[in-house]
């Protein structure tokens, strides 16, 4: 394995996931779990349609079923003979002449081919319904297996289980689902100047925030997570912590420490218990990563400053993890939105600002930088909802430039 740290050289965010990519084992464990448990899981195994769906021919409104051959070219009467409700089905048939009230989801009874929406009809006396002259036939009918037919696959493996999944698996009649298990998680901070939340701060300390925003982002229904807490800057006690870690976990994710330079033990610890790479990130914030595996534990050694790592936790660990569970769909949803605000850059890394985009009433997208870039400054990324991307080569971003932008989420 090269150690890029050992010089000049810069990788990019794409060489480092390809590696990554090839280095990461897949997650080959299962599990069955009910509908109940299995939001956010990925799928191990695809899921096939036990039966039609839907089941029987049902109305997709509130109305009235008949026979089109009955249609006329002026209004005509049909005899109502009874009604068919959702769970309690017509009991007969429809002869010439007659009409069946019917309600969403109703079972269409035998012998009618056709729903009419109740708005479009005149209830006259002794059960006698007029229709209107050329009703539409065959409509608003839902057919045997229009959905998914007996034996379709509904679902195919791998595939991380949304709450429109579960409706589906449920709606066929679907109640356990094989799912892979989940990846076991261990991550810590290092460094002596880190303090608890609760403790009063001496001069030259600061507190973990490293550790309450990894919990954060790594709160997924696929990860079981271990808090190991702060390791401080000694050598013993982060071998130890690593061994120990390594032994019963699939993934180690530290903060600090990731750069040769600051704290040289690091890469020793880490070259004597495994196979672990320093690299130089061509981006910005987050320039040194450390990956590789202790024993058969996959580990992220990544930087100490907090927005540093939260963007190489974004932009390289999330899509490893993703990985890791066999999921292929690891391309984060990105487009153009014009620049509202000069931006600073020198050439060199490709730079993942913080930006707070926007939508005009006509629909185009508009971003702002969301204040200083700095990698310690945690307000400005509080205040943004988005990325915005800088290639490599490129320098300062004048005002009313397209920029590429990746939202935190779907909502502005």
């Amino acid at each position: 394995m090269t150690d890029h740290c050992s010089n000049n050289t810069l990788i990019s965010v794409a060489e480092a996931l390809q590696y990554i990519k090839l280095a990461v084992p897949v997650v080959t464990d299962k599990e069955t779990v009910t509908l109940h448990d299995a939001l956010g899981r990925t799928l191990a195994q695809s899921c096939h349609a036990p039966n039609h769906l839907p089941a029987f021919p049902n109305s997709s409104m509130d109305g009235y079923a008949f026979n089109s051959a009955d249609i006329n070219n002026t209004p005509f009467d049909l005899l109502e003979i009874g009604t068919s409700w959702a769970g309690r089905p017509f009991q007969g048939s429809l002869s010439a002449g007659q009409c069946v009230r019917i309600f969403t989801g109703a079972v269409v009874p035998e012998g009618a081919d056709s729903v009419i929406m109740q708005e479009h009809i005149t209830c006259k006396e002794a059960n006698i319904i007029q229709f209107p002259k050329n009703a539409q036939a065959q409509q608003n009918i839902r057919y045997i297996g229009e959905d998914v037919k007996q034996s379709d696959c509904l679902l195919s493996a791998p595939k991380q289980l949304s709450a429109i999944d579960l409706g589906l698996l449920a709606a066929a009649g679907i109640y356990e689902v094989c799912v892979k298990r989940k990846i076991r998680i261990a991550f810590f901070s290092t460094g002596d100047e880190l303090q608890p939340v609760t403790n009063s701060l001496a001069m030259g300390q600061i507190y973990d925030s490293n550790r309450y925003t990894l919990a954060a982002l790594l709160n997924n229904p696929c990860y079981t997570l271990n808090d190991l807490g702060v390791i401080k800057d000694n050598k013993k006690d982060l071998y130890q912590c690593l061994i120990s870690a390594a032994q019963s976990h699939d993934v180690i994710i530290s903060t600090g420490g990731a750069s040769v330079g600051d704290a040289d033990f690091v890469k020793e610890i880490l070259d004597e218990l495994g196979q672990v790479n320093f690299w130089k990130l061509a981006i910005k914030p987050g320039k040194p990563l450390a990956f590789g595996q202790i024993k058969s534990c996959d580990f992220f050694g990544l930087p100490g400053n907090p927005i540093s790592v939260i963007a190489t936790f974004q932009q390289i660990v999330t899509p490893a993890l993703r990985y890791k569970m066999g999921l292929t769909n690891n391309t984060p949803v990105r487009f153009h939105a014009q620049c509202n605000s000069p931006l600073r850059k020198q050439s060199g890394r490709q730079e993942f600002q913080r930006g707070i985009l926007s939508q005009t009433e006509t629909g185009e997208y508009e971003v702002v930088s969301a204040g200083k870039q700095g990698s310690n400054i945690l307000s400005a990324s509080s205040r943004a909802n988005c990325y915005i991307i800088l290639p490599r080569e490129q320098a300062n971003t004048e005002t009313g430039a397209q920029v590429l932008v990746e939202p935190f989420s779907l909502f502005l």
